[in-house]
């Protein structure tokens, strides 16, 4: 009877054990969720790594989504909320991320096609550049909820109002998930092919 017992608790611990390491991640020292709640829906981590300047890790990145998704194109079509978590790893000029999320968009939609979202991408630099660092350990999100629109926070705080068109939202995942990615190992992890 006390083997019966033994094994049990045994079996028990074993699988608090799994569902605790199952929660999380730890990728560079970042806990990395493996669900997040967004206006009232529960996504689930569709993937996350690391983004690489040359030998430097930059930051962290996370994918949640309601549903699996493979492609950029599955991404923006999904229906329902959807968030993109960045933890940095290293210190940068707030006003520089700013512009290399803004080269990051031209880089896969062109000039011509950024044209509509120009009000929206200044608005976008001045909330990075008012922030004028962004520390090692510091977080931007970038959400998408229906009705609303594309909301930013940037070290817990929300900045202004939400950017309500659905194609600047598109247009900031082409980032990391558009045919000219900002780091091509983060594009595979973020789409569910592994963490990097």
């Amino acid at each position: 009877m006390k083997f019966c017992r033994d094994v049990g608790l045994a079996l028990w611990i074993s699988v608090l054990s799994c569902s605790t390491w199952a929660a999380s991640q730890d990728i560079h020292g970042v806990k990395v969720e493996d669900s997040a709640t967004l206006a009232g829906t529960t996504l689930q981590l569709n993937g996350a790594g690391t983004r690489y300047k040359v030998i430097f890790k930059v930051y962290v990145a996370g994918l949640y989504l309601a549903q699996k998704a493979t492609t950029q194109s599955e991404v923006v079509k999904q229906s329902g909320p959807k968030r993109l978590s960045v933890t940095m790893l290293r210190d940068i000029d707030a006003a520089e991320l700013g512009k290399l999320l803004t080269r990051g968009i031209e880089d896969n939609m062109g000039a011509a096609a950024m044209s509509t979202l120009v009000p929206g991408l200044v608005r976008m630099g001045e909330m990075f550049a008012a922030q004028k660092k962004m520390a090692a350990g510091d977080t931007f999100i970038i959400d998408w909820i229906p009705g609303q629109g594309t909301v930013i926070t940037v070290k817990g705080a929300v900045q202004g109002e939400p950017f309500k068109e659905p194609e600047f939202f598109a247009a900031l995942m082409s980032i990391w998930l558009g045919p000219a990615p900002a780091d091509q190992k983060l594009k595979e992890a973020l789409l569910g092919g592994g963490k990097s």
